[in-house]
């Protein structure tokens, strides 16, 4: 990325962030470049970041070995359904994850969740009938399923806007191909209230409550992108003046 790109960085809101405390960012996801870019960001600003991953994924060959040895914490869910004709088994998923999680219990550590759940594209966009401009709709589970696993842990939510304003189409291929211009990370510190807490898959009440919270979190992240893309406008069509005289002859 550093070498082949001429990348003009753009951070915002960094300020009291530390490599000493428990973190979990949520962030919107544009691109296969967002990982990277985030453990670019992450090696300076934040603990080492972890992924949550499907229980499946250990069975899946050299994947999951990779990531059991990186020490990522695996989920394990059970629908109302299974818990129905198991309800022995209540409470069991949260347990579970709280072993995969242990060693964070000692070692400050940043869970990342890309909450849209996949990559931003305009006909997924349209297929969602997203009411964001920018943004697809944030799912609302998985945050859910880790406060409840270590909200206890985290000392903030870290709610970071990507952005790749220069490059509208491939970014990942734009970066390969050493085109990629502009990388901006806006971050929001916002703290862990015990309304954020709860029984996302059980409680109906807190399962809507939590989705509201969600929802205007994405409104408001909807309105930054929209403010950096003219912000980023504005900076592109400023003329850039030589002060320099011109030499004689």
């Amino acid at each position: 990325m550093s070498l082949f790109n001429p990348i003009e960085w753009r951070v915002e809101g960094i300020e009291n962030l530390d490599k000493k405390s428990w973190y979990l960012l949520i962030a919107n996801h544009q691109s296969w470049l967002d990982i990277l870019v985030l453990a670019m960001f992450a090696t300076k600003h934040i603990p080492e970041p972890k992924f949550f991953l499907k229980d499946s994924l250990k069975k899946v060959p050299f994947l999951g070995m990779a990531c059991w040895a990186l020490e990522m914490p695996f989920m394990k869910r059970y629908s109302k359904a299974f818990l129905a004709k198991h309800p022995h088994l209540k409470g069991k998923d949260i347990e579970t994850t709280k072993a995969s999680c242990k060693a964070f219990e000692e070692n400050p550590t940043t869970i990342i969740n890309f909450v849209e759940g996949t990559r931003f594209t305009k006909q997924k966009h349209q297929q969602q009938k997203s009411p964001f401009k920018h943004l697809l709709n944030p799912k609302a589970g998985g945050i859910a399923f880790t406060l409840a696993t270590l909200g206890h842990k985290f000392d903030k939510v870290i709610n970071v806007t990507l952005l790749y304003p220069d490059n509208t189409g491939h970014v990942m291929k734009d970066m390969l191909s050493g085109k990629l211009k502009t990388v901006v990370i806006h971050i929001e510190q916002l703290e862990i209230t015990p309304e954020l807490i709860g029984d996302y898959f059980n409680d109906p009440n807190f399962k809507v409550a939590f989705q509201d919270q969600l929802n205007t979190i994405w409104q408001q992240k909807d309105k930054t992108i929209t403010r950096l893309l003219q912000e980023n406008h504005r900076q592109a069509m400023t003329p850039k003046f030589d002060h320099e005289l011109p030499q004689g002859r």
